[in-house]
């Protein structure tokens, strides 16, 4: 007589091969980034003392060092002295020069019989470009150095120079064009131009809005002031919030707007996985959570919140807990963390301020990826328990 096969053996070898199964496909399991272990485990240095990144905890030691971090200021590079009165003329400016005379019948004066015109009399020279030698041409008077002399220096030159030539000669030089007392101002303006400067002088935001002004939001647009071979980059908000920032401009400065839009990227167990724009007062970690809907309560782990940044070398110098190894790169991989679970992490949160490209991530739960095991069981153990139930419906004896 054939024996029956024993249904219930196999149905549980079956259901044990099936949780084995889920249990060693959790690295295959779907998610939405590293677990909060898994970020710890990155940070810790391998077997040749070298580490993927930093790791710093959100605290008061913390938001210390990152306050005392100097920003971009176009005064703390350039100084804000106001330039010097009396601009020197340059290559390349271009003078209209009137001489007079005191008595009719010398150089630049009618002759005596012209009835017409008795008295003092004067002579406009056409528009002079000052050559690459620094020099104009003065008729009698030859070739005059201009470069580097202001008006006055000038007209005292062609004086002397005319002196026993004219009668009482007597001169007056005017800059016509000035490019070499210029500042170039280019990229989101209304009118990109060579603004010349005043003998007022001349601050940032005023030759901005003598080309026209930014046309991109304030709080999107950014200015980079080149002088000197060396360029610095500054909020204009920056500009209008502290007036000292909006220093004076010198001649062959270049002032170029910039349209930025500051953004973040958002990822991980938040309601929102997206890219959130900054406010015209720049946002802190606490509104940048809340920008992205909150945590998500069914998998966020609230002591898994972390902001990922490049920050500078000499900013990581000020952490002991840093690698040295990553200490040899010019811009450090940091990853500061921060538990919602402790009361006190929000208002540490609300001092913790983001900056452009940072990456604000969430892990999930876990309790979370133990779920998903316990899916994948179900799924995999489900046609097992259904051939159990279709055998006993049969009369099979289990």
């Amino acid at each position: 007589m054939m024996r029956r096969p024993d249904i219930s053996r196999r149905v549980l070898l079956l259901l044990t091969a099936s949780a084995a199964l889920s249990l060693g496909a959790c690295s295959l399991l779907p998610g939405s980034g590293p677990s909060g272990d898994a970020m710890t485990a990155g940070a810790a240095p391998n077997e040749n003392g070298e580490a993927w990144f930093a790791l710093l905890d959100v605290d008061d030691y913390t938001l210390d060092i990152l306050s005392r971090q100097p920003v971009p200021s176009l005064r703390g590079s350039f100084g804000d002295s106001r330039p010097p009165a009396a601009q020197p003329i340059g290559v390349g400016d271009s003078l209209q020069i009137t001489i007079w005379e005191a008595a009719s019948g010398g150089l630049f004066s009618a002759p005596v019989n012209d009835r017409l015109s008795p008295g003092p009399r004067s002579a406009v020279i056409p528009d002079q470009v000052v050559g690459r030698d620094g020099a104009i041409t003065v008729p009698y008077a030859g070739r005059v150095e201009v470069a580097g002399r202001t008006q006055q220096q000038v007209e005292s030159v062609i004086v002397e120079r005319l002196r026993g030539k004219a009668i009482e000669p007597q001169a007056l030089v005017n800059v016509s064009r000035n490019v070499s007392n210029t500042v170039t101002v280019t990229g989101e303006v209304t009118t990109g131009a060579r603004v010349p400067l005043t003998l007022h002088g001349d601050r940032v935001l005023d030759v901005i809005a003598a080309a026209g002004g930014y046309r991109s939001p304030t709080h999107e647009t950014f200015i980079y002031l080149t002088r000197g071979g060396r360029s610095v980059r500054a909020p204009v908000q920056a500009l209008i919030d502290n007036p000292s920032e909006n220093i004076y401009v010198r001649p062959g400065d270049v002032v170029t707007v910039e349209f930025t839009p500051r953004t973040i990227t958002v990822a991980g167990a938040l309601g929102a996985n997206s890219i959130l724009a900054f406010d015209a007062r720049g946002m802190t970690l606490d509104e940048a959570i809340a920008k992205a809907g909150g945590l998500q309560d069914q998998r966020a782990d609230p002591e898994s919140v972390f902001v990922l940044r490049y920050e500078p070398d000499r900013l990581a110098r000020d952490f002991p807990t840093v690698s040295p190894s990553l200490l040899a790169r010019p811009y450090v991989p940091v990853v500061y963390h921060l538990n919602l679970r402790d009361p006190k992490a929000l208002f540490e949160a609300r001092r913790f301020a983001m900056r452009e490209k940072d990456i604000l991530y969430v892990s999930n739960a876990p309790l979370v990826e133990v779920g998903k095991v316990f899916q994948l069981f179900g799924l995999v153990s489900s046609p097992a328990v259904q051939g159990a139930a279709v055998a006993a419906a049969a009369g099979v004896k289990l």
